[in-house]
């Protein structure tokens, strides 16, 4: 699984060919913490493209340039441009049927344009 950081996440690494999904998630939020192992699960045969975008400091630009409110969030990015986008609900993050959504997208590509699903842990000093 390959962890993006703030310096490590422009240029070609966002800009990659192909499908690929990115977890936004923060090593303080409990909702994230639960949802990493399936997330991480859909990479692990190789057929998958995942990687995580670690936004634990609440001071990466990271927040500002891919507009994340709330964590987790995962991105689809098809040759480089935003096609979906799946938020936790507050209270219950990601689960299992966001996982299956995420991996359809990933195989079929995206039912519907960038979407957002509420909110689970709020940006810190956000209100």
């Amino acid at each position: 699984m390959e962890t993006l950081t703030d310096t490590e996440f422009d240029g070609r690494r966002l800009r990659r060919s192909g499908t690929w999904a990115v977890a936004f998630l923060a090593d303080w939020c409990p909702f994230c913490a639960r949802f990493r192992p399936g997330f991480e699960g859909l990479g692990r045969d190789g057929s998958r493209s995942v990687a995580v975008a670690d936004v634990s400091d609440e001071g990466s630009p990271l927040w500002d340039r891919f507009g994340i409110d709330v964590v987790p969030t995962v991105l689809i990015f098809r040759d480089g441009s935003v096609t979906e986008r799946f938020d936790g609900r507050y209270g219950r993050g990601l689960g299992p049927p966001d996982l299956d959504r995420i991996r359809s997208a990933l195989h079929d590509g995206p039912s519907v344009g960038p979407r957002a699903h509420g909110t689970a842990a709020a940006r810190p000093g956000s209100p």
